[in-house]
């Protein structure tokens, strides 16, 4: 058996128990660990959709370029499709993201534009505007916008929800993931409340991001955002793929309990996964603890991305004691 292109092997990632850090709960936890994928993140899945529905579209000629802003997973699965199909890509990404996901984008052959963080979404530096205006100058390139593009949830209510539905025999009870884009909690809970209402769908925030205040008040509070060091989740523009209809409880996460997290997992649970990964499975378990989660409730946590992009940061001693998530020596 063989597969025709690395884009086949997209998906089907498996779901592992967690035991030790959930050894006081009676349910069971389970995470699906999608650093399986051939990019080593979920965004795989949505970085080949979105190009297939523009090329079903005719938004995209042959040789033509992809434009992007990304924290930088979604980069690396657009690059992925790209390289297959032909297309040049040019990612615009921001300066708190990790230096290895900008040298992999590169190593993939993509023009990386790193723009500042701390600015506002529509300032003209912002990743945001960079991208869009690129997408407007060079000719013959689309512009995916991963935050608005409805190609962005579908991909996980046509692959990743009926993957956790099938892999759990329809046993899921809770859902569990972070709130980037909104894609993959908008997808997946799509698709899990229309097999079982009940349902519940957990998302992860994290601190800084303006989701929780709105989701719990509908007020959009610029006050509520202030800079965070954890990547891929949080937000402070609300997409239009965030459903908030098909979320029942948000959790919100700091840049310290998401990194330690992140840590115990590889040393406890031999997960080596990224910083959201880590804000998901605090805020999973805090819920767990909080909510009555018993011997017959089932949790799912998506695990976004590999540890291998945080080497430099979240795995180093240096950088948690600089940032004052390790106690220095």
């Amino acid at each position: 058996m063989y597969y025709n292109s690395i884009l086949e092997t997209i998906g089907d990632t498996p779901l592992i128990r967690l035991n030790t850090l959930a050894d006081d709960l009676e349910g069971t936890i389970l995470v699906k660990v999608e650093y399986f994928n051939p990019g080593q993140s979920v965004k795989d899945r949505i970085g080949l959709k979105m190009i297939e529905d523009a090329e079903e579209k005719g938004l995209i000629e042959p040789g033509g370029t992809i434009i992007e802003g990304t924290s930088g997973n979604t980069g690396m699965g657009l690059a992925l499709a790209a390289a297959i199909k032909g297309y040049d890509c040019i990612f615009t990404t921001t300066d708190k993201q990790s230096k290895s996901k900008i040298d992999i984008l590169r190593a993939m052959g993509a023009e990386v534009r790193v723009c500042p963080t701390n600015v506002e979404p529509d300032d003209p530096r912002s990743y945001y505007s960079v991208a869009k205006r690129l997408s407007e100058e060079i000719p013959n390139s689309y512009y995916p916008n991963q935050y608005d593009n409805p190609s962005n949830t579908q991909a996980h209510y046509e692959t990743t929800g009926p993957e956790i539905w099938d892999q759990t025999g329809g046993a899921i009870t809770h859902y569990v993931a972070g709130m980037g884009t909104g894609g993959t909690i908008s997808g997946v809970s799509r698709y899990l409340k229309e097999q079982n209402e009940k349902t519940q769908t957990i998302g992860v925030d994290s601190d800084g991001s303006v989701y929780k205040k709105y989701f719990e008040t509908g007020e959009f509070d610029k006050e509520e955002i202030h800079p965070y060091l954890t990547e891929g989740i949080g937000e402070d523009i609300i997409p239009g793929n965030m459903d908030f209809d098909l979320v029942d409880k948000v959790m919100q996460v700091s840049d310290k309990d998401a990194f330690l997290m992140t840590r115990a997992l590889a040393e406890k649970e031999g997960l080596f996964v990224g910083g959201s990964c880590g804000a998901a499975v605090y805020g999973a378990l805090e819920y767990a603890r909080d909510n009555d989660f018993g011997k017959d409730d089932l949790m799912v946590i998506i695990l976004p991305d590999s540890g291998a992009r945080y080497v430099s940061k979240i795995f180093n001693d240096e950088w948690m004691s600089e940032h004052g998530f390790l106690d220095a020596e």
